[in-house]
């Protein structure tokens, strides 16, 4: 039984305890959330992992790091250390983004590895293999793709983006309207080169029913993959990503019927301005399962520095309702990202889903920025490193001499504070 058939049975899994129990909640306010889909636990049901995160309605907003290998950079022990890295700085899961190399191995070794939940995007790897043994793309068959599905989720995947959302319809409506940035999803290039080579619909649409059998025999979450996402900051909100929103809404439906836990993928270019406006579409639409952003990124002129227009927009999102952020490191739009971008990127997307979870009023959240708070006032040292998003920082400041400015003696100050505390 899976977690969406034991939670419209009245039944709690072990997982629902575990995500009540991290999140401070009543257990039955999980059950009820995975029965309605509004809130998903990323957990293969062959797979046996220490750490259980839920992402969705009335819960923290996580965060998704993301490594692999690549044509590139084929090293799966750099990809080891970036795994651990990115565990140490606190992500709640991990993407495999493989192109290159021992894509097989590569997954079972980051499956053996990490303790979070573990996605992964199929199209790429059927896509290359295509490639190596058939000599293009366009020769990939829907056996391929979904013998690819299949061979993930028995590998013990929890999540998986499948670009199921696109089909003739929007590729016709963007080659009408056009686009600054066309199609920038990798795996959406590779389904929108292999649909208009051989004139056939996109299978991920068409046989979504077996895409379905799939995900629900192992339990694996469906991240409906957002294949005509808006590249660049002036494609946000046009009549493509709208048209592809409209077939995730039917998708998402479909997928809830059949028992499958099911979350939207989201944009990645999104200008302040539209940011509210993108979330409340895709919540009410879809049925308000959660919400997978890719950034937003709040502007587009920043390479280099996208780990902060990352932030920026992603802490506006969450605000507004997106349940798990993708992070962006220094490296996106660069090149292929080392270890010290990936601390980065999950550091600085855990800072924007802290920003999100004060504005959603999150108890433990608010209580532990009270904490902070008090062992500044109080020049308490081990309190402000045992509350610090990442003490490494205050704990080398603090070891090589640096006082903290709550330290420092001040005139002004000591006469101000005895002044309120005589009022």
């Amino acid at each position: 039984m899976n977690q969406i058939d034991a939670a419209r049975s009245g039944k709690y899994t072990e997982e629902m305890e575990k995500v009540a129990l991290q999140e401070n909640v009543d257990i039955e306010f999980i059950r009820e959330g995975v029965a309605k889909g509004n809130i998903v636990i990323p957990k293969n049901r062959l797979r046996d992992r220490k750490n259980i995160c839920g992402i969705g309605r009335g819960l923290d907003v996580k965060v998704n790091a993301l490594f692999g290998t690549s044509s590139d950079r084929d090293q799966m022990s750099m990809e080891a250390k970036k795994l651990k890295i990115a565990e140490e700085a606190g992500c709640h899961s991990f993407m495999d983004l493989s192109t290159g190399g021992d894509i097989d191995g590569m997954r079972k070794q980051s499956l053996s590895l990490a303790t979070v939940a573990m996605g992964s995007v199929p199209v790429y790897q059927a896509g290359v293999e295509a490639i190596e043994n058939k000599g293009s793309i366009i020769d990939m068959t829907s056996d391929d793709l979904f013998n690819t599905i299949e061979k993930h989720a028995a590998d013990g995947m929890d999540f998986m983006a499948i670009h199921c959302a696109l089909n003739f319809d929007m590729i016709h409506t963007l080659q009408k309207t056009g686009r600054v940035t066309d199609v920038v999803s990798r795996g959406g290039s590779f389904l929108t080169g292999w649909m208009l080579e051989n004139q056939k619909e996109n299978p991920l649409y068409e046989e979504f029913d077996r895409l379905l059998e799939i995900m629900k025999a192992y339990d694996v979450v469906l991240s409906i993959g957002d294949a005509i996402r808006p590249g660049s900051t002036a494609d946000s909100l046009d009549q493509a990503q709208i048209k592809g929103l409209m077939v995730a809404v039917d998708l998402t439906k479909r997928a809830l019927e059949k028992g499958v836990q099911v979350m939207i993928e989201g944009p990645g270019h999104v200008p302040l301005n539209h940011i509210r406006t993108t979330m409340e579409l895709q919540k009410k639409l879809c049925h308000n399962v959660p919400y997978y952003i890719l950034g937003f990124l709040a502007t587009d002129i920043a390479p280099g520095y996208d780990h902060i227009t990352g932030a920026i927009g992603g802490a506006f999102a969450g605000m507004y309702g997106a349940d798990f952020l993708c992070y962006l490191t220094p490296a996106e739009h660069l090149g292929l990202p080392n270890e010290e971008d990936v601390r980065t990127g999950v550091i600085s997307t855990r800072i924007a889903a802290r920003a999100a979870n004060i504005a959603r009023k999150r108890p433990h959240v608010l209580q532990s920025e009270y904490n902070m708070s008090k062992a500044r006032v109080d020049n308490d040292i081990q309190g402000q490193i045992d509350h610090a998003i990442y003490p490494d920082k205050l704990k080398n400041a603090f070891a090589s001499g640096i006082q903290d400015v709550n330290g420092i003696e001040d005139e002004a100050m000591q006469v101000a504070a005895r002044y309120f505390l005589n009022r």
